[in-house]
Parts: structure tokens; C-alpha cells; sequence
């Protein structure tokens, strides 16, 4: 493929990893497996939790809305890589590009909040339990989901249409396999200081504050399971934290290398195999995270594959 060939088109070319041919095609296989790894995983997660009336609460409300974002996320991404991936013509339509950049950047800082909401809710439910059910009540849920989606929303059309808008005196490569923001910033022929500032700015309001919050919550949860006196209840704090403190570290660990440094420094292939682990490969552990050392969940699941193999007969 010739990247001239593309320079009048209304496209851009994602390089992905073309200097690595062989690298593609093993990355192919990956990629559909942890893909179909996430659609069964979260699928079955969203089934499970609302199949069993138990498991109506607000901590799997919660890990509901998780697994959905996770599907959301990784079929924004993954269908087009794979076509990329696959055949020597590795473009993109400059509509599908902005939509992919806009969709994208909008379910990664849901994410972001909605991990510190379920901070929030382990910190109640461990923290004040007497009055969990009084204060994470169904409405006040639905209200922090709503505001999730829409402070996210507002993030991602400030950002992207920031860079959207900068000039790019028909510069069409993208270092990168999806058209993600610093990969955009990247091709710009002007100055993008200011971008890269807005973008420094509300990473700071999207990543570290959830982050500042979520290390809060666990500190005083910290503090409280020290003082049970139960090695039951302990034990059982700890592997409903466990879990979530184990996805947070996966997805805030990459996020803050990426985002919270210049635009210019994001896209090498360091940058792009950290954005392939916490796209793709996270969202398909999530579901083993949460259901491993959580006996709700395994119960819950052991109800559904009962249920699937009681409609195929």
C-alpha cells in the first residue's frame, strides 16, 4: 500500500503495526480471541445479574453498567482493527475517524467515573452498612450513572472537537490503530500546545480526580476492615474491594501514562501496545476479576448456563 495513493482522499491511514508484518498477523488471532473473550464474558455478566433476583443491588447495578461499557468500548474499536489487521488496505473514512474519536474518548472517561462510583459504593456498603440500602437507593444510582454519561459527553466533545478542528495541511498517516487523540494531535501542522494543555487540564478533572477519590475511599474502607473483628467479614470485604482495586489499577495504570504526558510522546509502540492492553485485553478480564473470588456471581452464572440449557431442549 502506498500512503500517496490515499493523500487527495477524504481518509486516514492507520499504520498499525505495518513495519511489523509478521507482528500483525499474531496480533489478529490475539485480538479475536480476547475479543470474543469480552462479548461472552460481559454478556454473560449482564445475564446472570439480571436473571437472579439476588443479585439486584446496587454493587451489581453497577458491575452491570461496567460490562455493557466494556462491550460498547471494545466493538467501537476492535471490528475496524481487524479489518486493518487483516488486509493490506489499512484506511479509514475521515467520518468514521471523528465518530471513532469521539465514541472512543467518551466510553474511556465513563470509565474513569464509573470506577470511582463503585468506589463509592463498596466505601458505603463496607464503611456505613446499616444504611447502605438508604443511601445507594435505586434513584440516587440512576442519577450518578446519568451524570457519569453526561459529564463524560461533555469531556469528549470538548476534547475532540479541539482536535478535530486543528489543521492538518493533508497529513493522513496515524501512528496508531484506531484514531485516538494523541495520535490526532500528532499530525497537526500548527502549534498544539493549547491542546495538549486542555487535554493535560481535564485529564486531570477525568483521571486524577476519580483516582484522588477512589484512594479515599479505600483508605477509610482499609481502616474499617482492620477493625472487624470477623476474619469472615474481612475475608469478604476484601475479595469484593479485591477485585475492583485490581481493575483500577489496570486501567488507571495505562490511562495516567498516556493521557497526563504530551500528545507527542503517546504514539510510539510502547504507546499503542499500553492503549491495546487497556482497550481490549482489560475488558476481557474484567469478568474473570469479578466473578472468581465472588460466590454470588459464580451462583448467578451456574443459574444462567442452567437456564441456556434448559431453552436448547
Amino acid at each position: 500500500m502506498d500512503p500517496r495513493n490515499y493523500s487527495a482522499l477524504h481518509v486516514f491511514i492507520l499504520l498499525v503495526f505495518s513495519d511489523h508484518p509478521q507482528l500483525e498477523m499474531i496480533l489478529s488471532g490475539v485480538v479475536t480471541f480476547f475479543y470474543v473473550i469480552t462479548l461472552v464474558g460481559n454478556t454473560a455478566i449482564i445475564f446472570a445479574t439480571l436473571l437472579d433476583p439476588h443479585l439486584h443491588t446496587p454493587m451489581y447495578f453497577f458491575l452491570r453498567n461496567l460490562s455493557f461499557l466494556d462491550l460498547c468500548y471494545t466493538t467501537s474499536i476492535v471490528p475496524q482493527m481487524l479489518v486493518n489487521l487483516w488486509g493490506p488496505d489499512k484506511t479509514i473514512s475521515s467520518v468514521g475517524c471523528v465518530v471513532q474519536l469521539y465514541v472512543y474518548m467518551w466510553l474511556g472517561s465513563i470509565e474513569c467515573l464509573l470506577l470511582a462510583v463503585m468506589s463509592y459504593d463498596r466505601f458505603t456498603a463496607i464503611c456505613k452498612p446499616l444504611h447502605y440500602f438508604i443511601i445507594m437507593n435505586p434513584r440516587l444510582c440512576i442519577k450518578m450513572i446519568v451524570m457519569v454519561w453526561s459529564i463524560s459527553l461533555a469531556n469528549s466533545v470538548v476534547l475532540c472537537t479541539l482536535t478535530v478542528s486543528l489543521p492538518r495541511c493533508e497529513h493522513n498517516l496515524l501512528d496508531h490503530f484506531l484514531c485516538e487523540l494523541p495520535a490526532m494531535v500528532k499530525i497537526a501542522c500548527v502549534d498544539t500546545t493549547a491542546v495538549e494543555m486542555s487535554v493535560f487540564a481535564l485529564g486531570i478533572v477525568i483521571v486524577l480526580t476519580p483516582l484522588i477519590l477512589i484512594l479515599i475511599s479505600y483508605a477509610y474502607i482499609a481502616k474499617t476492615v482492620l477493625n472487624m473483628k470477623s476474619r469472615a467479614s474481612q475475608k469478604k470485604a476484601m475479595n469484593t474491594c479485591g477485585s475492583h482495586l485490581t481493575v483500577v489499577a489496570m486501567f488507571y495504570g495505562t490511562i495516567i501514562y498516556l493521557y497526563l504526558q504530551p500528545g507527542k510522546r503517546a504514539s510510539k509502540d510502547q504507546g499503542k501496545f499500553l492503549t491495546l492492553f487497556y482497550t481490549i485485553i482489560t475488558p476481557s478480564l474484567n469478568p474473570l476479576i469479578y466473578t472468581l473470588r465472588n460466590r454470588d456471581m459464580k451462583d448467578a452464572l451456574r443459574k444462567l448456563m442452567r437456564f441456556y440449557h434448559r431453552l436448547q431442549k
